[in-house]
């Protein structure tokens, strides 16, 4: 039995053998193929989990039985997945690409993002996917493994060393930690032909993660790098298991997505730039007093690259520190490029930390999740924003509220998020207050709302 949960808004994604197994695969394959229209060309690369070249092997069949040409870049980081629908590689132009990932799930699950016409495949196009592999679920697809092997990585190394050759003998003592990801197939290449002087944690990639879960945005499993840094370092960056995720550290601040779409910014002229919902207010109020248009939106890869494309904007960011630069780039989240354009900045002369420092002072929460189920996560968010046309007495002032992912208030002093999680049976909660005491007010009394919103289900 085919799990519909496994086709998620942004990519899809479940257990080895449980729901990712032969006849899933294989099906998904063939029924993407299809929609992709057959006799395209699709690129298929995986990560270091040990089922990735097992899943790639399904997914071949059934790409070659809806009539696809397959190509196999092996084992690579998801943002050179990406490069190859922009690059024309070992002599062929890709129409699609399929990065099979777990990202930085346990290592049991795995999954695939799915990129067509350079656009991500999600939402709606995966859903309907789903339902047809389901109504399909006991076709059987031969075993096809006939595939053209190509080489991504050297293009992707030699296009990054090109493009920051100024960062040469950069004399900063640089610390990363790959996480037994892949960021190490390609940025241990870079930083050696840019001379750099690093330390590398980590960086062989191992899909049992012997060492730490591969999530940056997870303080604990940042202990490592924070130790090498306090010890050697003047700057880490730290990756998730697939690369398309930073977390940048000084030795005094872990710069979250927003702070560093700031710094980013500071080099760009009069650009547009994209925030998800969960994103500081300080981010967006400081970015338009300096002249940028800046842009609130749904969190998601997939959506801010959509939106990106839409608004023609220069760079978007999530907290959790997905980094997309159109700006000099191709529009899609790299945690090495990100690296690179932030030693960019070091060189140029900006002290992070300064510039960090400078910032309005806010007290903000991480993402707080509240469990619920997947058939009432949305039904809660509807039944919020109900309430909050004829709030509690007790509610704090609000000045308005932004439903363009789950709901957003902003209060006199702060702003409270609760949005349902697209991939999980929880709703996300965040807050902020110039007043510590004002931020813990407003996670309380929403709070409450959200209990409210429950019992009436």
């Amino acid at each position: 039995m085919i799990k519909k949960s496994i086709f998620r808004e942004y990519d899809i994604r479940g257990i080895f053998e449980e729901e990712l197994n032969e006849q899933s695969v294989k099906l998904i394959g063939y029924y993407l193929g299809q929609r992709i229209k057959g006799d395209k060309i699709v690129a298929i690369g995986y990560d270091a989990r040990s089922h990735s070249p097992i899943l790639r092997d399904y997914l071949t069949s059934g790409l070659n039985a809806a009539g696809c040409k397959v190509l196999d870049m092996g084992m690579v980081a998801t943002p050179v997945n990406y490069f190859s629908n922009y690059q024309k590689i070992d002599g062929f132009t890709t129409d699609a690409s399929v990065m099979i990932t777990g990202s930085h799930n346990p290592s049991e699950y795995n999954g695939f993002k799915i990129t067509i016409d350079q656009a991500p495949f999600f939402g709606e196009e995966i859903y309907a996917l789903g339902e047809e592999v389901i109504l399909h679920q006991d076709q059987k697809i031969e075993g096809n493994t006939e595939c053209v092997e190509i080489d991504v990585k050297t293009p992707y190394i030699n296009y990054m060393v090109q493009e920051f050759a100024h960062l040469k003998g950069l004399d900063k003592k640089i610390v990363i930690d790959c996480g037994n990801g892949v960021a190490g197939t390609v940025i241990t290449d870079i930083f050696n032909a840019l001379e750099l002087q690093y330390r590398g944690l980590f960086c062989e990639p191992d899909g049992t993660f012997p060492n730490h879960h591969p999530d940056p945005s997870v303080e604990k499993n940042l202990s490592d790098v924070k130790k090498a840094l306090e010890k050697e370092g003047d700057i880490a960056f730290a990756y998730d298991g697939d690369a398309d995720r930073i977390a940048v550290l000084t030795h005094k601040h872990n710069i979250k997505g927003d702070h560093m779409a700031l710094l980013f910014a500071m080099q760009m002229e009069n650009p547009t730039v994209i925030g998800e919902v969960k994103c500081s207010q300080v981010m967006y109020d400081e970015l338009k007093r300096r002249g940028a248009n800046a842009i609130m939106y749904k969190t998601g890869h997939s959506n801010l690259k959509v939106k990106m494309k839409e608004t023609g904007a220069h760079l978007a960011c999530e907290v959790s520190g997905h980094i997309f630069f159109k700006h000099r780039y191709f529009g899609y989240d790299d945690a090495i490029y990100a690296t690179l354009r932030m030693l960019e900045l070091i060189k140029d002369g900006i002290d992070l930390d300064k510039e960090i420092d400078a910032l309005p002072a806010v007290f903000s929460t991480e993402e707080i999740k509240v469990e619920t189920t997947e058939e009432e996560k949305f039904l809660i968010i509807d039944k919020i924003k109900e309430l909050l046309i004829h709030p509690p007495a007790d509610f704090p002032v609000m000045l308005n509220v932004i439903d363009v992912d789950g709901v957003r208030i902003n209060f006199e002093h702060g702003w409270g998020l609760v949005r349902a999680s697209n991939t999980t049976p929880v709703l996300v909660t965040r807050f902020e207050s110039t007043d510590e005491a004002m931020a813990k007010t407003y996670e309380t009394k929403v709070n409450e709302l959200i209990q409210k919103a429950k019992d009436s289900l």
